[in-house]
C-alpha cells in the first residue's frame, strides 16, 4: 500500500481501539469496511497486504486474517490462493449487514441507498397489508383503532409518535404471519431509524398527514379489503418518505 492510502505508523496517533486486543478484529473490521466504502480501497483493487495492514493499524496478522474473513462474510473481498485479497464490486456487498448499510448511508449524499431502503419496506410491507386484511381477527383490528387514536393525540410529539408509527406498521406485518418478511424490514428500519437523513423533517404537520394514512390502511384492514389495504399501505410509505426528504434537493428513485 502507497503513503497515499494510510498515513505513516505513529503510536500517539494510532487509534484507541488499537490499545484494546479484546475488540480488535471487530474494529479492524468496521475501519476497513469505511474504507471500502469510501472508496480508500477501490473495487477490483487488491486489499492492503497482511504486513502493510498490520503495520498500519499495529494489529497481529491473526487479527487482520479474522477481519479479512469477516469482510469476506460480508461479500466485501474475494480471497483468492495465491492471488490475494481484492476489493469487490459493490453489487456483490451484503447491504443488510449493519457496517455495510450504514458506511454506505453516511456516504451516499444522493440518498439512493435510503430510496432503496424505502422501495424494499414499501413492497414488503404492502404485501403484508394485503395479507393482514384477509386475516386480521377482531383484537387486531380493535388494537390498530386504538394505536391510530393514540397516535391522533400524539402529534406534538414526534419522538412518542414515531415509536407508536413503528409499532403500528409492526402489529400489521405480526398479523400477516410472514416472519422472513417482518424479519428484513425491522433489520433495516432498526438501522436507519436513528439518522437524521432518514427521519427527515418531523413538524407537527407531517405526522398529522402521517396518521391520516395509517387510519387509511387501518379502514381497509377492519374492512378486509386486501386490495384496498395494500394500496394504502404503498400511498402511506411512499408519501411519508417523499416529504421526509424534501429537504435533499435530489430526485428520489421511487419508480420502481
Amino acid at each position: 500500500m502507497t503513503p497515499s492510502h494510510d498515513t505513516a505508523v505513529n503510536p500517539v496517533a494510532n487509534p484507541a481501539w488499537a490499545r484494546r486486543p479484546s475488540s480488535l478484529a471487530k474494529a479492524l473490521t468496521a475501519e476497513l469496511v469505511e474504507r471500502i466504502v469510501r472508496n480508500v480501497y477501490p473495487s477490483g483493487t487488491p486489499l492492503p497486504p497482511e504486513p502493510v495492514l498490520c503495520e498500519t493499524f499495529s494489529v497481529s496478522r491473526t487479527v487482520v486474517r479474522e477481519a479479512v474473513k469477516i469482510l469476506q462474510e460480508k461479500g466485501l473481498v474475494q480471497v483468492r490462493q495465491g492471488a490475494g485479497t481484492t476489493v469487490t464490486p459493490s453489487s456483490q456487498w451484503d447491504m443488510l449487514d449493519e457496517l455495510v448499510l450504514m458506511a454506505t448511508i453516511a456516504e451516499d449524499d444522493t440518498l439512493a441507498i435510503l430510496d432503496d431502503v424505502v422501495v424494499t419496506r414499501r413492497l414488503l410491507e404492502s404485501d403484508m397489508a394485503n395479507v393482514a386484511a384477509r386475516t386480521a381477527g377482531p383484537d387486531t383490528v380493535q388494537r390498530l383503532r386504538a394505536m391510530v387514536d393514540r397516535m391522533d393525540e400524539l402529534v406534538d410529539d414526534h419522538i412518542t409518535y414515531q415509536e407508536h408509527d413503528r409499532a403500528f406498521h409492526d402489529t400489521i406485518m405480526q398479523a400477516s404471519g410472514n416472519r422472513v418478511a417482518r424479519s428484513v424490514v425491522r433489520a433495516l428500519e432498526s438501522q436507519v431509524v436513528n439518522t437524521a437523513r432518514y427521519m427527515g423533517r418531523t413538524e407537527r404537520s407531517l405526522c398529522v398527514a402521517s396518521n391520516r394514512g395509517h387510519r387509511r390502511i387501518c379502514e381497509r384492514i377492519a374492512a378486509h379489503d386486501p386490495q384496498g389495504a395494500a394500496e394504502a399501505m404503498f400511498t402511506h410509505i411512499t408519501e411519508a418518505w417523499l416529504v421526509r426528504r424534501s429537504g435533499s434537493g435530489e430526485p428520489a428513485r421511487l419508480d420502481r
